[in-house]
């Protein structure tokens, strides 16, 4: 029986010194942060019987090496170009222009590693590295779009907005 008590007053204790739990976590606070288990937060949305949109914050199957019970800082999120909005998580904004200069800025490549980390492994997942985006981010942006197929010929496509900012890619 004091086993019992033990082991019920350990785990009440567990959570109570500080141990992040997404599901815990509210959602003005979730995207971007990660669980005392090493799993990234992740923000979702579900309909609720009525037809009005609930978030809550859910534990990922990502797991990460380091940053275990950290919540992102709202200066990262921001000067990232990030929201803690944000459904999911998603590499389609390696391919926006806007998002990727403020990823490769100073103020967020070197002062925010959790998010630097979590987008050069999407960076990875997609077959690129996120440094050669950085550093050429026209090369890179087509290597992860193509995907090995074939570029269309040249003069048939009309440039993309984003090719105003980095030129013709």
């Amino acid at each position: 029986m004091a086993m019992i008590i033990f082991l019920a007053f350990s785990l009440l204790f567990h959570g109570a010194l500080g141990e992040l739990i997404c599901e815990q976590l509210p959602v003005d606070l979730c995207a971007y942060s990660i669980a005392t288990s090493g799993q990234r937060c992740l923000l979702e949305n579900y309909k609720e019987i009525d037809g009005t949109v609930k978030y809550q914050c859910m534990t990922s199957e990502i797991f990460v090496d380091s940053f275990n019970g950290w919540i992102e800082s709202d200066e990262c999120v921001s000067s990232c170009g990030l929201h803690r909005e944000t459904v999911g998580v998603s590499s389609d904004n390696l391919l926006q222009p806007q998002f990727l200069a403020r990823l490769c800025s100073d103020e967020c490549y070197q002062a925010c590693p959790n998010i630097v980390d979590l987008y050069s492994n999407m960076a990875l997942g997609e077959g690129t590295y996120l440094p050669a985006l950085c550093a050429n981010p026209c090369r890179a942006k087509h290597q992860a779009r193509s995907n090995g197929d074939a570029a269309p010929a040249s003069g048939t496509v009309a440039q993309a907005p984003e090719a105003a900012i980095f030129g013709r890619c």
